[in-house]
């Protein structure tokens, strides 16, 4: 089992700049990528950005040039770095993480967190 605990988010205006964080718990060294989606009201839940445990990062392209995703494999912990957000930014976050155990593959999520941006 993993545990995922988000901090961060809250409301900025367009422009800003927040920070999201995640720590993961648990069954640790089997996870291999962590990442962020986000949903809004309505929509469905979208891929915002992932890291695999050696580095490699993807992005959706609404965020790229925008959003870093960075991992920190000692604290367990992944960070979403979010500049000149926008109001299409707002949605509620959630920490990912994609673990492999015994060839099976299982998904975790934190509780999210809301991003506001205010126009």
């Amino acid at each position: 089992q993993v545990q995922l605990v988000e901090s961060g988010g809250g409301l900025v205006q367009a422009g800003e700049s927040l920070s999201l964080s995640c720590a993961a718990s648990g069954d640790i060294l089997t996870i291999n990528a962590m990442g962020w989606y986000r949903q809004a009201p309505g929509e469905q839940r979208e891929l915002v950005a992932t890291i695999t445990s050696g580095g490699s990062t993807n992005y959706a392209d609404s965020v790229k040039g925008r959003f870093t995703i960075s991992r920190d494999n000692a604290k367990s912990t992944v960070y979403l770095q979010m500049n000149s957000l926008k109001p299409e930014d707002t949605a509620v976050y959630y920490c990912n993480a994609e673990r492999t155990f015994r060839n099976l593959r299982y998904n975790y999520w934190g509780q999210g967190t809301q991003v506001t941006v205010s126009s």
